[in-house]
């Protein structure tokens, strides 16, 4: 089996330290001092258990690469657009590209019963070329849950979490889900295969649509928002705005509102990586995360105002720090 990941930095990095211990050929596409430090010294993955040191194979040129079994996404949903002639040219014949990033994928309409059916999303695939190129049916959705940090080139720290929920847009439990949920596991991860995969891609973004905002305007951490009355009162409204779109498409949350704020109050005084990416001069996961769910809005006609006032504040900040794309 060959794996590639696609954007091995914190999350991508983990990913391929983990499944170096596995029998399959991995092999991770990077750039820049954190490719360089990995072919020079390998990947240093740290731990609540210690180090390790893994030789992979690190490459800036996919196309040295053969055909790939699996091409998992591990960039920012922004930067997928432009490397999609990459992405089509590792797949093999049977090859899979899994969709191992935040915000809403852009094959969430294939398949989709109702008259939205294979709708396309603009504010994901601007030009249509991840729906023409790759191809839904070669699409596998994936819910990362590990939170992870680039220490420095060739360095990741995990900090907390394992999972990698997987799913078929079809739902279906596919032999090539299937082989490739059984590969995470050898390799000590959490890999379930859900048959509502959307319903996964929901609830995580839920607490991402309105948190990684409202840190960015406000730059507050995650225990002030979920429990300071005012922002955590526009939290809410977003929430039941998205809520509001998401049944309206099927979708059923195996959790409330109250219990997801709760739960981002637990987490403490964390820094969104919308924050974070501000902080950095990074361009900031804007479309994926809330434009698109305004443009979910308006298919399906509901209303999103708290949503539309966050995004236009959230996008001028971005843009006075030249962070938008």
């Amino acid at each position: 089996m060959r794996i590639c990941i696609y954007g091995a930095g914190a999350i991508g990095g983990y990913l391929g330290a983990m499944l170096a211990a596995t029998d399959a050929e991995i092999s991770l596409i990077a750039r820049g001092p954190h490719l360089q430090a990995m072919q020079a010294n390998g990947l240093k993955l740290i731990t609540g258990e210690g180090e390790s040191v893994h030789r992979l194979n690190c490459t800036d040129k996919p196309e040295s690469l053969p055909p790939q079994d699996y091409v998992i996404v591990t960039l920012k949903a922004h930067s997928v657009p432009r490397i999609v002639p990459q992405i089509d040219a590792l797949l093999g014949s049977e090859g899979a590209v899994v969709t191992a990033v935040n915000g809403i994928p852009w094959w969430y309409f294939h398949g989709l019963e109702g008259p939205l059916k294979d709708k396309r999303l603009h504010t994901v695939d601007p030009d249509d070329q991840q729906w023409q190129r790759l191809r839904p049916e070669r699409a596998i959705g994936c819910v990362v849950y590990p939170a992870c940090d680039l220490v420095e080139p060739g360095v990741i720290r995990h900090v907390e979490g394992n999972r990698f929920t997987l799913g078929e847009p079809s739902g279906e439990k596919t032999e090539r889900v299937k082989a490739l949920s059984q590969i995470l596991i050898q390799a000590g991860l959490k890999a379930p295969v859900r048959p509502r995969i959307r319903d996964d891609i929901w609830v995580k973004l839920w607490g991402n649509l309105c948190f990684n905002p409202i840190s960015a305007l406000t730059h507050a951490t995650l225990d002030v928002i979920a429990t300071e009355p005012g922002t955590r009162t526009i939290a809410e409204r977003m929430m039941q705005e998205a809520q509001s779109i998401a049944e309206s498409l099927g979708v059923r949350f195996s959790v409330d509102i109250e219990t997801r704020i709760n739960g981002a109050a637990n987490v403490g005084a964390h820094k969104t990586s919308m924050l974070q990416d501000l902080e950095q001069g990074r361009p900031m996961e804007i479309d994926a995360l809330l434009t698109v769910v305004q443009e979910m809005g308006a298919m399906t006609g509901i209303a999103t105002p708290t949503i539309d006032v966050v995004l236009g504040l959230v996008i001028q900040r971005a843009q006075q720090a030249n962070c938008y794309t």
